[in-house]
């Protein structure tokens, strides 16, 4: 019992740095140490996305979940894994890299547009 709960802390985690990574940038304009925080984790979700690598919280996760119960355990990308279930939709890793890469031109834009006023 406790590597499943300690697994869906994981996954409730991880789902959380996603959302960070997505609207940190938003917060990093206010905030130098957020900035930081926000521009590293991008550029580590890139990297793990052109070296094709998973994050450490999916390893993490599918650890804990094997622990727990081995047939809950899966393979692959964590986003893949949990987006398919709630959207029903197959993402390639291909799209997620457009979107990784999306993402940082967004966050650049935002960190390098001064609003006028």
């Amino acid at each position: 019992m406790p590597y499943r709960i300690l697994a869906d802390i994981v996954v409730l985690v991880h789902f959380l740095w996603i959302v960070f990574l997505i609207f940190g940038a938003f917060l990093g304009r206010r905030y130098r140490a957020i900035k930081i925080l926000h521009i590293g984790g991008i550029i580590f979700a890139l990297g793990i996305q052109i070296l094709d690598w998973y994050c450490p919280l999916t390893h993490l996760e599918i650890w804990l979940r094997r622990m727990h119960d081995p047939s809950l355990s899966y393979s692959g990308s964590f986003i893949i894994h949990y987006v398919e279930k709630v959207v029903y939709v197959n993402l390639s890793e291909q799209t997620v890299l457009i979107m990784t890469i999306v993402l940082v031109a967004l966050s650049g834009w935002l960190y390098l547009h001064k609003p006028k006023g």
